[in-house]
């Protein structure tokens, strides 16, 4: 659940990086919110023809700049620009590359958009213990 709050306290942050986990677990419950939402709006009568109703849609606003600001940090963990998110306007054809480009792990080291989110958590080394692949001796 820290995913999706760590998410939400950079509510308009597009610099830096996200870690793959981050952005889908982001998505994951962001997705179970919006079902759930999308049933109460139906048992309380508030959801129209098409589906969606009051509450899901409120929910969507609030969530809105949040999830463009992970999608960013997401494309630039894989060394992207931001602007690759322009793709999710492409039905259908657009949508294939830019979740690709979403699933890819991220760059192993610093890139221009910052430090590796994966390193950080670690404690600053980009292979603890030598080299991957090396046993340490």
């Amino acid at each position: 659940m820290h995913w999706y709050t760590d998410v939400l306290k950079k509510y308009v942050e597009f610099s830096g990086r996200a870690r793959r986990q981050e952005y889908w677990m982001f998505f994951l419950i962001s997705f179970i919110v919006s079902v759930v939402l999308s049933g109460i709006d139906r048992a309380i009568g508030t959801s129209n023809s098409s589906g969606s109703g009051l509450l899901q849609g409120i929910y969507g606003l609030a969530v809105l700049l949040p999830t463009l600001g992970v999608n960013a940090r997401r494309l630039h963990d894989t060394n992207r620009s931001g602007w690759w998110m322009l793709l999710w306007l492409i039905p259908i054809l657009g949508w294939i590359p830019i979740i690709i480009f979403l699933a890819q792990d991220g760059t192993p080291a610093d890139n221009k958009y910052g430090p590796d989110p994966k390193a950080a958590e670690r404690g600053g080394a980009a292979f603890p213990g030598g080299e991957p692949g090396y046993p340490t001796v």
